[in-house]
């Protein structure tokens, strides 16, 4: 069986979501990403033991920041999902790709000389 989920969505592998900042983040927005979610093991079973704790702290601080800034807190999220879950993962990807789509396009996307294309979904 093979697992599908919308060609839209880029994925950055980490050894751990623990390693992910804010900078990361907010990089990908200000490259034009109309979305971005970020993908970690589950609570309670994180190989670093804390890394996606650390990691949804800094994801909801982020989201703060994109409110600020007029692009919306909304177009970024955090899924915990365990590694075997396959289909869970194409779920979550299918469901953050209509979601971005109904927001519309990162509202900075332009606005930047030499910007790179839109890139929807960060895993």
């Amino acid at each position: 069986m093979r697992i599908t989920y919308p060609d839209s969505i880029r994925i950055i592998r980490l050894p751990c979501t623990g390693k992910v900042d804010v900078i990361h983040m907010m990089k990908a927005f200000q490259r034009g990403a109309d979305g971005a979610y970020v993908v970690g093991c589950l609570e309670g079973e994180c190989h670093y033991l804390t890394g996606n704790l650390r990691a949804k702290k800094r994801v909801e601080y982020t989201k703060k920041l994109l409110d600020e800034i007029g692009i919306g807190g909304e177009r970024l999220e955090m899924h915990n999902i365990a590694a075997s879950d396959g289909p869970r993962f194409a779920q979550v990807a299918k469901e953050m790709h209509e979601k971005i789509k109904a927001l519309g396009p990162n509202p900075i996307r332009g606005a930047i000389p030499g910007q790179r294309p839109s890139l929807e979904g960060v895993a």
